[in-house]
């Protein structure tokens, strides 16, 4: 750490005002959101239909009750294309 010492003058003399350091921050910080947004792709279509709920099969018993059964969903997606 750094201990500066001098009068209110000198000091903004040397580091600049405070008001004008927090407007440019402010504004650069609104350019860089603008540049760093991405764009979106699109979704492939297994990605839709695991996306849907009413397309969702789930297992009914055994120690995988309640998860989603992937074979069989991925079966039925392979069917609906044909």
């Amino acid at each position: 750490m750094v201990k500066i010492e001098g009068s209110l003058d000198e000091l903004r003399a040397l580091l600049g005002r405070a008001e004008r350091t927090v407007v440019d921050v402010t504004e650069t910080v609104k350019e860089v959101k603008q540049t760093a947004k991405k764009t979106r792709r699109k979704l492939s279509s297994w990605q839709r239909y695991i996306k849907n709920k009413s397309n969702h099969i789930k297992f009914k018993r055994g120690a995988k009750k309640g998860r989603l059964d992937l074979a069989a969903m991925s079966k039925a997606f392979k069917r609906s294309k044909k």
